[in-house]
């Protein structure tokens, strides 16, 4: 005798809720196994929880009072919860998505969000076979790469260099290392400040890392990748339901590649197992480790020569790579829960607690190089251990006012972050902090000792944060709408500098308010129309700003202003356009009074200006594009020191960029990339003495289905071996571009 199970699961209409749909199918199909003795099959998608979602591979069968009345544990539409994540509506090789909750904290379309907003998809990041912050935002509008000084990222948003503004999932991801996106589901770009959703800092935009969750889609991934300069790495990528409540995932990774500099090398790995938990259909927690060890040398490029990067090969090193390193181990654990309570009223929460234990060492070019044809080589090192806690609650409701409705958002988030930090001068000979060397042969093996000079930090700070913040997302009319929030920030720091030689113990506090206001006009369903007005601060001893002293500690924070006018137009549901025209002025900058030098007050410091121009999505069912065109004026406003004078240019901001990424499908087997990267000539820094020349680079790819668990692609790097310079951290520390590169990835399904 055969028997089917008569558990009915609710037809669905959204992609956004597969994991809700496949955990009812897992029901379903668990009681026809026990009768029939078959194998069953998990469900569809990604965990998103946003709407009903649409079964695959089940008959839908019609809803009605009888059906919950028979199942009181079956799914419920009305119930479940609004989208966190968006990757299950995102196909395999789609450079869109449709909504987001990182801009907002609520489940807002991109066209309805007022603010520049890039998003870098999974199918972008496998695409171009991405594995860097960099690699990320090469095909980015607005975005710059900076070199981070060989041992961390350094972004540059809208002429703003940043190591501090980056983000998991929502959480501040405040420390400084190379991030890797082996367990990364989308890179989220939001251009401009964003004090209102993220807190400190922020100043030009931040960077979300979205991380991979458990779903109950089975994954089975495994992609080994081998190319130029000794490239090897391997990826796993598994997980699978494990029963109705519970799925698990795991991603890890393992790198050791060297490179084109000399003795330049790196070897990372990591791993990060992921839980997904659903008691009920009302409540999702997520619960996720992460390791993450990263070695490699720190390479500070080359030197300049009346006012050019100095004629040498792009692989020759300044210093001596062999002592020359960057080691940096991270542990962290992250929780979200979700409960929604009815209709209009959830509950979200989301912590991080973090460790990082880093340590680097230079031996660098310091200067530029002397009329003997000569260049100085200097030394330190550094030892940072810091420990993170962060914790947010969002309340989310909804209400609705004399036919006016709002979306709510209240929210307090709480952090702590203890750091040591201790920096050695080296010493040549143990007496000379400066050693010449040849260009022709500019490495250097005099014996080196590391002391604590007398200008050394050997530092304990204890950051204490709290947050409160309201937002309420209001539609006026049918066709417009409006977002209102302001933070509260209250940040104490308690500062010690146990250097001998300067000792200082401070307890510096700042409390600021950060506004956001924005409209959307919406003329037809498919455009919109948006204008904002945001604020952010950077404290004095923020990750972002290193220089807290006697003397400036009392001072009120940077305050960062952004002024911006823009468009969005969704041509076809994966085709997305993007404008926006862009005003950002940092002030409550530390200036000499133009009357005493001897004074510090606040001040203007810099404005820029600018316009974006963004296209993601495809084009045609077999042609998809990332990419866009970004102009910036930026200058600084008043004369900050003797380098940086009133009408100097901002120091990596190039005028033009333009960048765009193609992926043709010639057939169900073949497939194709191009990529064009254009960047203007920029200054290296706010002395305006070195410049780095404008250049174009092409990249390219080839793209393979063997079979259908098998794929293979070939990506290369600078197809016509381009010379130029890709990023800089000051004058004389430049880093020349990659020669031309090819890397080969085998992706296997199983």
């Amino acid at each position: 005798m055969s028997y089917t199970s008569n558990i009915k699961c609710i037809p669905t209409l959204v992609q956004k809720n597969a994991d809700i749909q496949t955990r009812c199918n897992h029901r379903q199909n668990k009681l026809a196994i026990a009768m029939n003795s078959a194998l069953f099959s998990f469900g569809v998608a990604t965990i998103s929880l946003s709407g009903v979602a649409v079964a695959q591979g089940n008959e839908p069968v019609e809803e009605n009072a009888q059906t919950s009345k028979s199942n009181p544990k079956k799914i419920n539409r009305e119930t479940m919860l609004p989208e966190i994540v968006v990757s299950a509506n995102e196909s395999p090789t789609r450079y869109t998505i449709k909504s987001t909750s990182t801009a907002t904290k609520t489940n807002t379309p991109l066209l309805n969000t007022p603010q520049s907003i890039s998003v870098v998809t999974q199918a972008m990041i496998k695409d171009q076979a991405i594995q860097s912050m960099a690699d990320t935002v090469r095909y980015v509008p607005g975005m710059g790469i900076s070199q981070g000084e060989g041992n961390r990222d350094a972004l540059v948003f809208r002429g703003n260099r940043s190591t501090g503004d980056y983000f998991v999932s929502g959480i501040r991801d405040d420390v400084q290392y190379f991030r890797d996106l082996y367990n990364i589901e989308r890179v989220e770009v939001l251009k401009g400040p964003n004090g209102m959703i993220f807190g400190r800092g922020g100043s030009g935009g931040v960077i979300n890392r979205v991380v991979k969750e458990a779903g109950w889609n089975p994954i089975r991934e495994l992609s080994v990748q081998a190319g130029s300069f000794d490239t090897k790495r391997v990826a796993l990528d598994v997980g699978q339901g494990m029963n109705e409540v519970a799925a698990v995932r795991l991603n890890t990774m393992y790198e050791n590649s060297g490179s084109f500099r000399d003795g330049v090398d790196l070897k990372r790995y990591g791993i990060n197992p992921t839980v997904t938990l659903m008691p009920s259909d009302n409540t999702k927690v997520v619960l996720n480790a992460e390791y993450f060890k990263d070695e490699r040398t720190a390479d500070r490029g080359i030197p300049s020569l009346n006012g050019r990067p100095i004629d040498t090969k792009r692989s020759t090193f300044f210093g001596d790579p062999d002592r020359s390193n960057a080691d940096t181990e991270l542990k962290a654990v992250n929780g979200l829960i979700e409960h929604k309570f009815n209709n209009e009223v959830m509950i979200r929460n989301r912590t991080r607690y973090a460790t990082q234990d880093k340590f680097y060492e230079n031996v660098y070019p310091s200067a530029g190089v002397t009329a003997a044809s000569t260049v100085a080589i200097s030394a330190y090192n550094n030892t940072t251990k810091r420990d993170n806690f962060f914790n947010q609650t969002d309340l989310l409701f909804s209400l609705d006012t004399g036919g006016i409705k709002h979306d709510m958002v209240v929210g307090v988030e709480i952090g702590h972050q203890d750091t040591d930090s201790t920096r050695n001068t080296g010493y040549f000979n143990n007496s000379a902090t400066t050693v010449n060397v040849p260009i022709n042969n500019p490495l250097t093996t005099v014996p080196l000792t590391y002391k604590l000079s007398a200008t050394d930090g050997d530092n304990n700070s204890v950051t204490k944060q709290t947050s409160l913040y309201v937002q309420d997302q209001i539609k006026l009319l049918p066709k417009l709408q409006a977002i209102l929030g302001v933070r509260y920030d209250r940040i104490e720091v308690d500062f010690i500098n146990k250097n001998p030689a300067n000792p200082l113990a401070l307890n510096v506090k700042d409390n600021f308010f950060s506004p956001r206001a924005g409209l959307v006009y919406k003329p037809i369903d498919e455009v919109s129309i948006y204008t904002s007005y945001s604020l952010s601060y950077v404290p004095r001893a923020g990750e972002q700003l290193t220089s807290l002293s006697v003397t400036n500690a009392a001072l009120e924070p940077e305050k960062f202003k952004n002024v911006e006018v823009g468009a969005k137009w969704d041509i076809h549901p994966d085709l997305a356009l993007t404008t926006a025209l862009f005003k950002l002025d940092r002030t409550n900058v530390i200036i000499p009074d133009p009357n005493n030098a001897a004074i510090s007050v606040l001040g203007g410091g810099q404005r820029n200006k600018g316009f974006e121009l963004g296209l993601a999505g495809r084009i045609t069912p077999a042609w998809s594009v990332m990419g866009g065109y970004t102009y910036q004026d930026g200058v600084i406003t008043n004369s900050l020191s003797s380098t940086a004078q009133k009408g100097a240019v901002l120091a990596e901001l190039p005028k033009n960029t333009f960048s765009l990424w193609n992926r043709y499908d010639i057939d169900p087997t073949w497939g194709v990339g191009l990529g064009v990267i254009n960047r203007g000539s920029m200054f290296t820094s706010t002395d305006n003495t070195v410049r780095l020349g404008s250049f174009t680079r092409v990249d390219a790819a080839v793209y393979a289905k063997i079979n259908k668990n098998l794929r293979a692609q070939l990506n290369i790097e600078n197809l016509f071996d381009k010379n130029y310079y890709a990023s800089a951290h000051n004058n004389n520390n430049i880093s020349p571009g990659s020669p031309i590169a090819a890397r080969v990835s085998l992706i296997a399904n199983f």
